[in-house]
């Protein structure tokens, strides 16, 4: 029915199950919560709707069962680089990306959506955000990229790609449109972009050019101290490693 790909099978299994992960191992400092009412807050947000008439509004009693402090200076932004960012990070050791919160964490990589008057979630199709804006698991993320922009503070830290096709800030985009306007100024003291091309990659951007540019630009305009570096020494040494 839909071109998207179906809900992720065993999914009440998965996301139960990287709760209790995250909590006990990867980031017990986050202290106790209820996994399972948190997976119940997160199937209510989209279940027995149109899966395209789902909004980020709808998660947020899971946002709020699942929130916790993210450190200050260990807030890590990107553009078109996951699994890098995800080595980068090394889940909240390095750096703390959306994906190593706890609401980040449990959707991470996942597909979900549910029917119109039926209880059951669609293992076969799901829209794609092409053929819908407000599915499921486009605006799960909207609603945890607003979340975690005003939770960042202190240093915040960009990592964008400099290789990416159209540029390392794509406009529109999540970065763009939905974390940048919820930025909190009075927590944030300053801003480090780091512009990293592909092992081997074109150089298609870099600071002070084109969307790079743009960028600075903007955060400039809304009065932030900004830094911009080409090619940071760590990430090129975990690409060169990978």
């Amino acid at each position: 029915k839909w071109k998207g790909e179906g809900t992720t099978l065993n999914l009440e299994n998965i996301v139960i199950g990287r709760c209790y992960d995250y909590i006990r191992v990867v980031n017990p400092a986050v202290g106790d919560k209820n996994c399972s009412q948190i997976w119940e807050a997160f199937k209510n947000a989209f279940i027995n709707k149109d899966p395209c008439s789902i909004l980020p509004e709808d998660y947020e009693l899971f946002i709020n069962l699942s929130l916790h402090i993210i450190p200050p200076n260990k807030s890590l932004f990107w553009e078109n680089n996951q699994l890098l960012v995800n080595s980068f990070a090394d889940r909240g050791r390095r750096y703390m990306s959306l994906g190593d919160t706890l609401f980040g964490f449990l959707g991470d990589f996942l597909s979900w959506c549910g029917q119109a008057d039926s209880p059951g979630l669609d293992y076969e199709s799901c829209p794609t955000t092409m053929e819908c804006e407000n599915n499921a698991v486009e605006s799960f993320w909207r609603m945890a990229s607003i979340t975690y922009a005003q939770q960042s503070s202190g240093v915040i830290h960009i990592l964008l790609n400099g290789s990416a096709d159209g540029g390392a800030y794509p406009q529109p985009g999540f970065f763009a449109d939905y974390e940048i306007p919820n930025f909190q100024k009075d927590k944030i003291s300053q801003i480090v972009i780091w512009v990293v091309d592909d092992i081997e990659g074109p150089d298609i951007d870099s600071c002070g050019v084109h969307s790079v540019k743009t960028l600075e630009t903007r955060l400039k305009t809304l009065g932030y101290d900004i830094t911009c570096t080409d090619n940071n020494k760590s990430v090129m040494f975990l690409l060169c490693l990978d």
